[in-house]
């Protein structure tokens, strides 16, 4: 990836998203400049920059609007391999038809995975995504032995320029124990934890700026025992790293919670300390009020993915209920086979869309610029980083995405009536609009993708080596 640089963006709209709560996107500009510098933002204010570093790199962001860099808070990348299966299941029989293709994957195939998964981010607008990887085959078993497939992703992640924070994920609840998964795919409870902390003093970043910070990651209470919870919880917090699993993403997850462990998903979590300001879930869907208080009280954040819920029937999260009551919401387009490679620009609207169709209150039950809050700064708290990634202002990194406004789709919303800087609503364009194209991508101030291409990697040779790993994984057979 090509080095961070200077930057000065100029007559563009600009979103900065700087307002503390999910209420207050911030300030806003009509016209407005960016001026990045040593990977950080160091200025951001309405009409042409007063300072220009030496040697810095214009850009006139006529008919432009400029957010901080999406964050993707939820993912399984190696399911680019499995996309367009299952498609009538509900999510326990979408993972009894794909646990069996899953327990042949290897390393080789997660890395043609991940770096396709992450170039469609990148071209999405995503400047930092999580990745949560749980499927470990054992060595021996049709293409097992992957131990290696961490690796693989955070390589991959490197070489296309995204912030990344793989979550090391683990099963040990197979099939003939009780859960769900087959027996091949779990691990042994010592091991598992033994991994997650290797994986964590391999790859783990804590410093500013940090381009790779990994978290533990049990897969769900029906793959993974309570012992593997409790002391999972314990590790992380012993290595000062976040947590993260999957909870109460359907009903008939609540059903197995209330049957077999005589309470809710979220009141199971809670016993085996999975609430906390370190830790953010996925899905969520079926949460209730009490839940809702808990996760609030707690600082517990949740990862809203409104596509592949949608997909699988699940549900939909009662995302106004918790911004209420002051829980943090990020989005995450979880794995493209149950969400088909969703776009995360596409699933801020998705997310507006899906909460008002939710909600007694109906359009006004999310904002736009609560639909971009979620997208931005609801997901830099998810991830700990609030304090760099989210939002656009001096001292934070130079994570930015340029979207053009001014396209046919766009423009009568962007420029409104009246036209010119006096008229219009850019912030409604993006997300009340079809995806906006990505006139540029910065990652810490390198660019990433220009004029909607990506730079960083061949988009042609990644399809490829995605479909030979498909091929080669019998995923289709």
């Amino acid at each position: 990836m090509t080095g961070a640089g200077a930057w000065v963006i100029e007559n563009c709209a600009i979103a900065t998203m700087d307002g503390p709560r999910d209420d207050q996107s911030g300030t806003e500009h009509r016209s407005g400049h960016i001026v990045l510098a040593g990977g950080r933002i160091t200025a951001v204010g309405e009409g042409l920059a007063a300072d220009v570093p030496d040697g810095a790199r214009r850009v006139d962001g006529t008919g432009c609007l400029a957010t901080p860099g999406l964050i993707n808070t939820h993912h399984h990348l190696y399911q680019w391999l499995t996309q367009g299966q299952a498609q009538q299941s509900v999510l326990f029989d979408w993972l009894t038809e794909l646990y069996p293709v899953w327990a042949r994957i290897d390393a080789e195939q997660v890395h043609a995975a991940a770096t396709a998964g992450l170039a469609w981010l990148a071209l999405s607008g995503c400047t930092t995504s999580t990745d949560h990887h749980y499927i470990f085959p054992r060595a021996g078993h049709a293409g097992g032995g992957s131990s290696d497939a961490l690796a693989a992703e955070i390589d991959a992640a490197g070489r296309v320029g995204l912030r990344f924070h793989p979550c090391r994920g683990s099963m040990d609840l197979g099939r003939s124990a009780g859960g769900l998964p087959p027996d091949e795919i779990v691990e042994d409870t010592d091991a598992a934890l033994a991994a997650t902390e290797d994986a964590v003093r391999r790859f783990h970043d804590p410093s500013p700026g940090a381009m790779v910070r990994v978290a533990a990651a049990p897969c769900s209470p029906f793959s993974v025992s309570s012992r593997l919870m409790r002391e999972t919880a314990s590790l992380a917090r012993d290595l000062d790293v976040r947590m993260h699993t999957h909870l109460a993403e359907t009903r008939e997850e609540d059903a197995y919670c209330r049957q077999t462990m005589g309470r809710t998903p979220a009141e199971y979590a809670e016993e085996l300390g999975w609430l906390g300001e370190d830790v953010w879930l996925a899905h969520c869907v079926h949460l209730d009020e009490a839940a809702v208080k808990r996760f609030a009280a707690t600082g517990t954040s949740v990862a809203h993915c409104p596509s592949s819920n949608a997909r699988l029937g699940a549900g939909i999260a009662p995302v106004r209920q918790l911004l209420r009551a002051g829980a943090a919401v990020g989005l995450g387009v979880d794995g493209p086979a149950s969400s088909e490679g969703t776009s995360l620009a596409g699933e801020v609207r998705q997310a507006l869309l899906a909460a008002r169709l939710r909600d007694s209150c109906g359009p006004a039950a999310l904002t736009a610029r609560q639909a971009l809050w979620l997208g931005t700064r609801g997901g830099a708290r998810c991830l700990g980083r609030a304090d760099e990634i989210g939002a656009l202002r001096p001292g934070m990194l130079a994570d930015l995405a340029l979207w053009r406004v001014d396209t046919l789709a766009h423009d009568a919303i962007a420029t409104g009536p009246e036209g010119g800087p006096g008229g219009g609503d850019p912030v409604a364009a993006f997300v009340l609009g079809p995806p906006a194209p990505l006139e540029l991508l910065l990652v810490g101030g390198a660019p990433v993708v220009e004029g909607g291409e990506l730079r960083t990697a061949d988009v042609t040779a990644a399809a490829r080596d995605v479909r030979a790993a498909r091929q080669r994984l019998g995923a289709y057979r």
